[in-house]
């Protein structure tokens, strides 16, 4: 879907709160909210709502509020999330064992349809019901048009990420914990939780000399 204004980074990161939001509303047979009522389910501003919903061209009505199945469309639309990714995973430890436990994320992302290590006691096994390979056959193994890997070691990690670039792979999941540069046209999400705690003690503490 083409949308005539560019989303600012913020507002596209409230987004999968507001999808899961809905998802809830909907279980729940709701069949339209008020940017007041989902403000208090998300605890986001309602100005803050409407603007972000404005962006992909939802206008709610007033007092009539939003088309809760209509905005879950258009979000799948605007988050891929009915795209049938097939995702691969580097890395089969204790980390890579415990995502695979949330693989297929009800379905809404794709799924993890393989993984790769260098153990030889998981190379020809399946993990979680996933087929592990050897990381030497990245490049025979990985699926055709494969976009999205998810890399969870750190030794190699650089190697790795340039091969999966070469495969064709052009969205990345960090969890490397080492630095890692990627090619132009490569998007990389760190997910560092040790930085994230790090940075919620510091606001904690900010929020209690306050108090």
């Amino acid at each position: 879907m083409q949308f005539g204004k560019i989303v600012p980074k913020a507002t596209m990161q409230r987004y999968p709160i507001y999808l899961k939001a809905l998802r809830k509303l909907a279980s729940n047979n709701v069949d339209r909210v008020l940017s007041s009522d989902l403000s208090d389910l998300v605890n986001i501003a309602s100005t803050t709502i409407r603007r972000d919903l404005s962006f992909i061209g939802c206008l709610g009505k007033q007092g009539y509020g939003y088309n809760v199945d209509k905005l879950i469309s258009t979000f799948n639309d605007v988050l891929g999330t009915g795209f049938d990714e097939k995702i691969v995973l580097i890395g089969v430890g204790n980390l890579g064992q415990a995502l695979l436990n949330y693989n297929r994320w009800d379905y809404v992302v794709g799924e993890i349809v393989m993984a790769f290590d260098i153990k030889k006691e998981l190379i020809g096994k399946k993990v979680k019901g996933i087929p592990v390979y050897d990381v030497e056959e990245l490049e025979k193994r990985i699926p055709k048009n494969c976009r999205i890997a998810i890399v969870t070691i750190s030794g190699d990690a650089q190697q790795i990420v340039d091969r999966l670039h070469q495969c064709g792979v052009i969205g990345l999941i960090d969890f490397t914990h080492t630095h890692i540069q990627v090619p132009k046209g490569m998007i990389i999400k760190t997910v560092d939780i040790v930085t994230n705690i790090q940075e919620l003690v510091f606001e904690t503490n900010t929020l209690k000399k306050f108090q």
